[in-house]
């Protein structure tokens, strides 16, 4: 019997199979009915049984096995992308998803050949069988990745919104706290508090700007005519009052206005010396230097400590990239999100950041054309 005419007589048996197998993934299987364990698993069966049986040539036959078969623009939904969608919210994680059909390929392949005894089964069924039951994964896995990073972003989203308000909350008694002078005990704890909250605004920040990007919609930037020696300088400011115990130097040599995102480009800096003073030596200082001509600006942002290792620098500006050396302590209170953001951030005005970094320095240099 070929294969396709098994799987159509058969489908009960094979169908209970799949039940069976689902109901182990857990915890995602634990209260289903049968009804959302068989899921869409009938509907699949039938589109590989219907493939089975549609002439296809050999171009075709090759297409189909590089991922390349013909879709139409505005095709219903398949039922393997159906099938990942509510396997996506049923809580099931992608190499569920995928066990899911290498289980389906075994129990079917050995059902049908014990069926074919004594007669060899065809082989032609069985690569097409293979094909098919890979596309009908490829388009699971597509529809499932999707979802997936739907959910996060509106996670994200929902958080980046939903915090802001009572962090405010947080910094502005902080501040108030500070500014009452009543007693080294309140002034000393209102510090904390301050420091604290910049460091949540940083990685709610940060937390944004990667939905953004993520999303496709990029950073958001708003160019007017502004000084860097300023903006620098009070953002370095700010920094030294987050982390007293750190020395940051500035050097401005040259003229540094132009037309850019002044609060973007603080927010790029930033990163840039919290990255430096995470990484960096406690016992030297973080140094930020910032020269130009008439056509670019450039940043640079130097501390000494171990050198990054070769196989990092490739990966440095990744998003989610944390610590690149055995001596990083500090990797959990950051996202790892700051120099992919600070990346980001220059594209978004034309620029480019690159890093070297040897046994001497580590310096992370940023190219920003004036834009005038």
């Amino acid at each position: 019997m070929r294969l396709a005419d098994f799987i159509l007589r058969d489908m009960g048996t094979i169908v209970a199979q799949w039940e069976a197998f689902a109901a182990t993934l857990l915890p995602a299987a634990a209260n289903m009915q049968s009804l959302a364990l068989r899921d869409h698993a009938q509907q699949i069966l039938e589109a590989v049984a219907k493939d089975l049986s549609t002439v296809q040539t050999r171009e075709e036959q090759a297409e189909k096995s590089m991922g390349r078969a013909l879709v139409l623009i505005g095709a219903p939904e398949t039922a393997a992308q159906t099938h990942a969608l509510l396997r996506a919210r049923g809580g099931f994680n992608i190499n569920q998803l995928a066990a899911e059909y290498r289980a389906l390929r075994a129990s079917v392949l050995r059902l049908w050949m014990d069926d074919c005894q004594p007669d060899a089964p065809h082989p032609d069924d069985v690569i097409r069988f293979n094909e098919a039951i890979d596309q009908a994964l490829a388009e699971s896995v597509d529809f499932f990745t999707v979802q997936v990073d739907q959910a996060r972003n509106l996670l994200l989203g929902m958080l980046g919104h939903d915090m802001r308000s009572p962090l405010q909350t947080v910094q502005i008694t902080a501040t108030y706290l500070a500014a009452l002078n009543a007693g080294e005990t309140v002034s000393v704890a209102a510090s904390r508090l301050i420091r604290s909250g910049a460091r949540m605004q940083a990685l709610l920040d940060d937390m944004v700007d990667f939905n953004r990007t993520r999303l496709g919609l990029g950073i958001h930037i708003a160019p007017a005519d502004v000084d860097l020696a300023q903006l620098f300088a009070e953002e370095l400011d700010q920094l030294r009052v987050v982390h007293p115990d750190c020395q940051v130097d500035l050097d401005v040599a040259d003229e540094c206005t132009g037309v850019w995102d002044g609060r973007r480009l603080q927010q790029l800096l930033g990163n840039l010396v919290l990255n430096a003073i995470r990484y960096g030596a406690r016992d030297t200082p973080v140094r930020v230097s910032v020269t130009g001509d008439e056509a670019e600006v450039r940043l640079e942002v130097k501390n000494n400590g171990p050198a990054i290792e070769r196989s990092a620098l490739g990966r440095i500006f990744d998003p989610l990239q944390r610590g690149w050396n055995d001596q990083d302590k500090n990797a959990g209170s950051s996202l790892g999100l700051g120099l992919y953001i600070a990346r980001e951030i220059a594209k978004a005005h034309g620029g480019e950041i690159n890093v070297r970094s040897d046994e001497t320095e580590t310096v992370f240099a940023v190219r920003l054309p004036r834009n005038k």
